[in-house]
């Protein structure tokens, strides 16, 4: 099981490095508190009865690709260090590095999609689809975290230096995150932008999540279209980042 010391290890390297957690969380939580709270006062005349509900899931994945991104920060901070390539030669296999690096930004994710939760019940967020509900949430975070996670790593494998990486991130977050439903719904748009929108992957996990916090029932064809999309934007991002970690070695 050479995935758990590995793991353990990038767990130590965030702990050390609390402050990203700290930065990654920061953007969101301020979407929460003051966006909805200004913006929800306009959203009440479109049938939008609790604002902060409805931008929520495209919150969490705002701090997912955050909490993920800060982990390609990591690679490049090993770099500097040489710890990065000291793990390159050791004897463990290279799948068990990416999983390991995939599962810490993965952990990260969650804590900090929890504190979005936990902020959100303060605004009377609820989710409406009870318990099972909650559950399809998790596993939904889980594989957007892990796509999110190993594109993050391969993204950051291919670029130089961290500040072309987070020039880049910035770029990619804020196309995924404003041509998506996260800040409006979408049955208004019309033309290039309503295509745009709906080519977004984004787009149908935070209708999904939506669905799951605001709406008592599932669906259940929808979810199933979703899950499968995930698994397979997982096994890509896993695929390329192994690619790619395997070039790194032959530099």
């Amino acid at each position: 099981m050479s995935v758990v010391p590995l793991l353990w290890r990038n767990m130590k390297w965030r702990y050390h490095n609390a402050f990203t957690i700290v930065m990654t969380i920061l953007q969101p939580m301020l979407w929460l508190v003051l966006y909805s709270a200004v913006a929800g006062q306009t959203m009440k005349g479109a049938g939008i009865s609790n604002y902060t509900a409805f931008i929520l899931p495209g919150l969490v994945v705002l701090v997912s690709f955050s909490a993920c991104s800060s982990g390609g920060i990591m690679n490049y901070l090993m770099k500097a260090e040489g710890s990065f390539y000291r793990i390159l030669i050791a004897p463990v296999p290279r799948a068990a590095i990416i999983t390991a690096q995939i599962l810490e930004a993965v952990f990260c994710t969650f804590l900090e999609v929890g504190i979005l939760f936990g902020a959100g019940l303060f605004f009377s967020v609820r989710i409406a689809s009870g318990f099972a509900g909650m559950l399809l949430i998790v596993l939904i975070v889980f594989l957007t975290a892990c796509f999110l996670a190993g594109l993050t790593y391969t993204i950051s494998l291919r670029l130089p230096n961290e500040v072309i990486y987070e020039t880049v991130m910035n770029a990619i977050v804020l196309l995924a995150f404003f041509l998506s439903t996260a800040l409006f719904p979408a049955d208004t748009l019309t033309g290039p932008l309503k295509i745009a929108v709906n080519l977004n992957p984004f787009t149908h996990v935070i209708n999904i999540l939506r669905g799951l916090i605001l709406q008592g029932e599932i669906d259940m064809d929808g979810l199933a279209r979703i899950v499968i999309l995930l698994f397979l934007l997982c096994a890509g991002s896993f695929y390329f980042a192994l690619r790619c970690l395997k070039r790194e070695m032959s530099l």
